[in-house]
């Protein structure tokens, strides 16, 4: 992509952040994104209500407020009925109401597999943008939604996932990330993102290198889905997770005690999952607090460290 030079540009590609963001005036900028996929749990309803929390939740991990969304559909009209789409469409619109966000619109093809997603257009004030580059040495690492959702919708489509598990990577995927941000947006934090395709090291990669720190992650700390161990030991593993764990093999310290299994976890492409917050080491009593007030899930995983730059050091292991 050609360099970009517009001095209103605040957030591009330079850093692999979450959305985009372009200043409108002194004390307004839009934060813009995009995101669709396909199906990943058999009811459509429930398709498009995920999609649609999926799509919101690079807003919210800018610290933006979401205004507005299009639809974005790709749909075989010669093979599935029209009320399939139909009820697609209607859980895009209610996931994207329970945030209070209007959809104005979107656009459609004929397709040979369903594809759904959003373009959502939302608001920030320029000086309380929340960047993926702004990480410093002693924030404490907070994760706002437990691991395992690639490794449970793929055990879906093998027909291997419990309905109770099923129901319970439902629910976190149809969590709106918006009580999160708000409290991020109260205590002015400056840097964290969104944990999905690339999984929560991939993201803490991006992080740690766009921020020129390094990071260190205690697995045993980290938050499993119920019933996520079981499904991944029932070979269920998602193609783009072990793609993830390729690339970060290289930028990861592992230490001696952290299992394959934990590996693979901390590597599963999430989708709608939770935010991965900075929190300065001053703030971070008053931020669970406000988190906990608000029922919001957390857990400190780990701590950004001065060095070495881009590099993540894991220690510990997940039980069941």
């Amino acid at each position: 992509m050609p360099k970009v030079t517009d001095s209103k540009v605040l957030v591009g590609l330079d850093s692999a952040d979450d959305a985009a963001v372009y200043q409108v005036t002194d004390d307004l900028a839009i934060v813009q994104s995009v995101d669709f996929f396909t199906p990943i749990v058999d009811d459509p309803y429930t398709f498009g209500r995920i999609a649609a929390v999926n799509a919101l939740s690079d807003i919210y991990a800018m610290g933006g407020e979401p205004l507005f969304a299009l639809n974005l559909v790709a749909f075989p009209s010669k093979k599935l009925s029209e009320t399939v789409l139909a009820q697609i469409l209607k859980g895009g619109a209610h996931g994207a109401g329970e945030a209070g966000v209007s959809i104005l619109g979107g656009h459609s093809i004929d397709d040979a597999e369903p594809k759904y997603g959003m373009s959502v257009t939302g608001s920030v004030l320029p000086d309380r943008i929340i960047r993926n580059n702004s990480a410093r040495p002693g924030d404490c690492l907070v994760l706002t939604k437990p691991l395992g959702i690639g490794i449970i919708t793929t055990a879906i489509k093998m027909g291997q996932a419990p309905e109770e598990t099923l129901s319970e990577a439902i629910r976190w995927m149809t969590t709106l990330n918006r009580d999160a941000s708000k409290i991020m947006v109260q205590e002015n934090i400056k840097a964290a993102t969104d944990i999905t395709g690339f999984g929560l090291l991939g993201h803490l990669y991006e992080m740690v290198s766009a921020s020129n720190v390094g990071a260190v992650i205690n697995a045993g700390e980290a938050p499993l889905i119920k019933g996520t161990m079981a499904c991944l030991k029932a070979s269920a593993y998602p193609g783009g997770s072990k793609a993830n764990l390729e690339f970060v093999n290289a930028h990861v310290d592992w230490g001696k005690e952290v299992t394959e299994e934990t590996k693979k976890i901390l590597c599963d492409a999430q989708t709608s999952g939770g935010l991965l917050i900075c929190v300065p080491e001053e703030k971070i009593e008053s931020m669970r607090k406000l988190l906990s007030a608000n029922k919001v899930f957390h857990r400190v995983i780990g701590r950004i460290m001065d060095a070495p730059a881009g590099r993540i050091k894991v220690t510990g292991s997940m039980g069941a």
